[in-house]
């Protein structure tokens, strides 16, 4: 493939929150007369090929990011795995440098994918992480994280810079040298007026075994409720299977248009505190409940975050009961849309 537009886009494979948030960015691209080529591992791999069959798909190595079963060992599961994510790291530089001769590359855009750069052209990092919380060495994990983001050409935060806006104290320091822009929320929701079908829309990502085991415990709670529920489990596959019980109507997943009709659908969404889902909510001006996953710092503070702002509820995910979704929804005034982005031309001028 010979094409001196091609831009290589390429996702972390940490649940699906990085791959969704780089579909407006794919979209805009092909609307500015761009290439992308798609690179990523795993679940992430498959939903993007799934949604841009058309397009080349490249597979990068995976980070093996795993969840223990117990969210306080989190932590030290993600130090054990250090030498299995810096190998990760050395081996897709590898590739990249590769790709770009073979497939003249005229950039590239990296969503939380450290090694995915290159020194011949212009390489993007997306993150609204520029502050990687981690409790006692938070200054440490930050400090690293800060030293990659430097070795690209810019930074992508998908947030606005003024308050309010909805990475808190994660997308935002007091003082930086890093190349640094804003570009506002990023979604490929659009909010819709169409009649209300279900009171709750139920939508899981994440590795494992916390998806399974957050799945195992709504599904157990929420069985017999009277509640009219979607239930997306977030389980990405070739195809598509749909299933009726009582009041619940599960999908393995959903692509992106089907999932835009369900959260207009739904009265309220149920996740993970994510923040690609935050955007989406955001977006779509939704009431949440959120369920961080369990040790992972970055979800627990955004869920506290908004919690203090009275704009979602939220639990731990061993304390949480089906009575919380709705005894205090009146309490909490749900997302209202911010300045968001269809990553605009300008964004591009830098390829």
């Amino acid at each position: 493939m010979v094409n001196s537009k091609n831009i290589l886009v390429a996702p972390l494979n940490w649940g699906l929150g990085h791959a969704s948030r780089c579909i407006p960015i794919i979209k805009a691209l092909e609307r500015n007369g761009f290439t992308p080529i798609l690179a990523s591992d795993g679940a992430s791999l498959q939903f993007l090929k799934n949604e841009f069959p058309h397009l080349t798909s490249l597979e990068l190595p995976s980070y093996g990011i795993e969840y223990p079963k117990k969210g306080a060992h989190f932590k030290w599961k993600l130090l054990l795995n250090g030498p299995t994510m810096m190998s990760a790291i050395v081996k897709e530089q590898q590739l990249v440098g590769q790709w770009v001769n073979e497939y003249q590359l005229k950039g590239i855009i990296s969503d939380n994918r450290l090694g995915v750069r290159n020194k011949q052209v212009p390489s993007v990092f997306i993150t609204h992480q520029l502050k990687v919380l981690s409790g006692a060495t938070t200054w440490l994990s930050s400090k690293i994280h800060q030293h990659y983001i430097a070795k690209f050409t810019e930074c992508w935060v998908p947030d606005v810079k003024e308050s309010p806006n909805l990475s808190g104290r994660l997308g935002h320091l007091n003082s930086t040298k890093l190349p640094i822009k804003y570009i506002g929320v990023l979604s490929s929701m659009q909010k819709k007026e169409v009649p209300l079908k279900y009171q709750l829309l139920v939508l899981l990502s994440g590795p494992e075994p916390q998806r399974t085991l957050l799945e195992e415990k709504l599904i157990n709670t929420l069985q017999d409720s009277k509640f009219k529920i979607l239930f997306v489990r977030g389980k990405v596959a070739e195809q598509q299977q749909i299933e009726q019980v009582n009041q619940i109507r599960f999908y393995n997943y959903m692509q992106r248009e089907e999932l835009e009709q369900a959260f207009n659908e739904s009265e309220m969404v149920l996740s993970r505190s994510g923040y690609t889902t935050i955007m989406d909510v955001s977006v779509l001006e939704k009431k949440a409940f959120f369920i961080p996953t369990p040790g992972q710092y970055e979800q627990e503070y955004l869920a506290g975050y908004y919690k203090e702002l009275k704009i979602a509820n939220s639990s731990t995910q061993d304390d949480f009961k089906i009575k919380d979704i709705f005894d205090a929804a009146n309490e909490y005034k749900g997302f209202s849309a911010l300045e968001s982005t269809n990553a605009r031309e300008e964004l591009f001028r830098l390829f």
